[in-house]
């Protein structure tokens, strides 16, 4: 298991009977082992667990690429500015 946080939320009551239900069906302790057992469940949908290698690789790959076709190009805040208000 990862690290945990602490963090307090406001949910709906909808959202709260969902986690009561989950917390009774799984015999959990109390509501935030509910809602981890809920995002173990329903969390790949939206976030790989880990990073996969070959992302990495693409990723390396496209900085590679990117410095050797730019090199490390540097801007003064002037520049950045006067780029971004000509957009």
């Amino acid at each position: 298991m990862g690290r945990t946080v602490t963090m307090n939320v406001k949910v709906k009551d909808y959202t709260n009977r969902v986690l009561g239900v989950v917390k009774e069906k799984y015999g959990l302790r109390d509501k935030g082992e509910a809602l981890d057992k809920f995002a173990e469940m329903c969390g790949e949908d939206f976030v790989d667990r880990e990073v996969k290698d070959e992302v990495i690789r693409e990723v390396i790959a496209s900085c590679d690429r990117h410095i050797r076709k730019y090199g490390f190009r540097t801007r003064t805040i002037a520049e950045l500015r006067k780029k971004i208000e000509a957009e």
